[in-house]
């Protein structure tokens, strides 16, 4: 246990757990403050959000989940490619998916959203490249599914999830980190794609 915390997938886990949980119930101007809105970071506002949105989520099941995905894909993933490339493909992972929301967004002073989806979504796709045949076992599914089942699975959940615009969860930014997560690999261990296909 004392390896996972000290590793960058604990220290993740543990600080946008506690700095949800804290966004949620004991301070929530912070959630505000720190919630991505895309008009705002235009006009030379809230810039940080970018980042700071993926440490605040919207209430304690997206938080769940999210740290879920984080918990049963970082770990493999981070062994996988190593401590720095981990962290790195987090970090392009948070901001980046963002980024096509930023301009889609940029005249609508209403829309905000918060959430780590992006990031953990490039986790899962990376680990997926490497453990395509990987048996998962979901809550929801009585039976084991692969992990690139679950991937096709995922990104129809979000693009399903992001009609509905009413709601702080970026669903585009799970497709965008997603593609992150898979060019990211190819970039950095192209090999590993090879032995994929």
């Amino acid at each position: 246990m004392n390896g996972f915390l000290s590793s960058a997938t604990g220290i993740l886990l543990v600080a946008t757990t506690a700095f949800s949980l804290i966004a949620l119930y004991a301070l929530p101007g912070l959630l505000a403050r720190c919630a991505f809105r895309p008009y705002r970071v235009w006009r030379g506002q809230q810039i940080g959000s970018l980042m700071l949105g993926g440490f605040v989520h919207a209430n304690l099941l997206h938080l769940a989940v999210n740290m879920w995905c984080l918990w049963m894909f970082g770990p493999p993933l981070e062994r996988q490619i190593g401590t720095p490339a981990f962290a790195l493909l987090y970090g392009l992972a948070l901001v980046g998916s963002h980024l096509p929301t930023l301009f889609k967004e940029r005249g609508n002073p209403e829309y905000a959203s918060v959430g780590a989806s992006g990031a953990i979504s490039a986790v899962v796709f990376a680990f997926i490249v490497y453990y395509p045949q990987a048996e998962l076992f979901l809550l929801f599914i009585p039976i084991p599914i692969q992990a690139w089942i679950f991937g096709f699975l995922y990104l129809a959940y979000s693009y399903y999830a992001g009609r509905d615009r009413s709601r702080r969860i970026n669903h585009d930014a799970h497709f965008w980190g997603a593609v992150i997560g898979l060019v990211f690999v190819a970039v950095a261990d192209p090999g590993a794609w090879a032995r994929l296909l």
